[in-house]
């Protein structure tokens, strides 16, 4: 990361990237997913942190590396995509990455910013998860029926100037903007083939289902992909209609 004395000169060769952590008595991953961003070789990073009023030493974690955080704040929220909305309010760079605190960052992830220059578009790599290399490059079929992780994707901020995260959508509004960035002609996604991150895969994403999403998911892949791919996600969601996250 770079220092205040350098930071002229590195904004001069990389755009700065705002990496935002919500957190939430997250004191026993918090420190490492830190270190993993500490660790990046890219000269332009800043850290926001939005915290939700954590009881446990979350907060003595944040303090501790004040120096390296760019702006952290710990109130009451109404869920996740809440603390990302506020987050988005402090940020200052020309791009913007999601990491959960129970996340890490990988080395190529500093190979990965490098990349960025269109800023029409939405950055996309892979995540390492359950023991694996996850996604690949996707379809656009695949964009609409699961589309890439969160901590795959690196944005323009431009995007979070026109749009926020739903919070009717518990643990989907991620998946929600992706789609909604499908059919925003002003965007397209450019997939770049690194590992980008260790994705915990054990989170609240991974454990429950957001029916008012699962609810709404059809109508929004209509709405951003037209109604031959939406028949076919239709047709999909019923072979597969014993499955609650088809």
């Amino acid at each position: 990361m770079v220092n205040d004395s350098n930071q002229s000169t590195a904004e001069s060769y990389f755009p700065k990237i705002s990496i935002v952590i919500v957190t939430y008595n997250a004191g026993k991953t918090l420190q490492q997913c830190l270190d993993s961003i500490f660790e990046q070789e890219y000269a332009n990073i800043e850290i926001v942190i939005v915290d939700g009023n954590s009881t446990d030493n979350t907060i003595e974690i944040i303090k501790r590396n004040n120096n390296k955080i760019a702006f952290w704040m710990s109130e009451a929220d109404a869920g996740v995509y809440d603390a990302m909305n506020k987050a988005l309010k402090h940020i200052t760079g020309d791009w913007v990455y999601f990491l959960g605190a129970d996340d890490e960052l990988l080395p190529d992830f500093t190979k990965f910013a490098t990349c960025l220059a269109d800023k029409t578009a939405v950055y996309y790599a892979n995540v390492f998860a359950e023991g694996a290399k996850r996604l690949g490059e996707l379809s656009r079929y695949q964009f609409a029926k699961f589309g890439p992780y969160h901590q795959a994707m690196i944005f323009p901020k431009s995007v979070f100037e026109k749009y926020t995260y739903n919070t009717k959508y518990k643990i989907s509004a991620d998946f929600a903007l992706t789609l909604t960035l499908c059919g925003d002609a002003g965007y397209h996604f450019i997939y770049k083939d690194f590992v980008i991150a260790k994705f915990n895969h054990t989170g609240l994403s991974g454990v429950t289902i957001d029916t008012p999403f699962q609810q709404d998911k059809a109508g929004l892949i209509l709405k951003n992909f037209g109604l031959v791919t939406c028949v076919r996600y239709i047709l999909h969601r019923y072979k597969n209609r014993h499955n609650p996250r088809a």
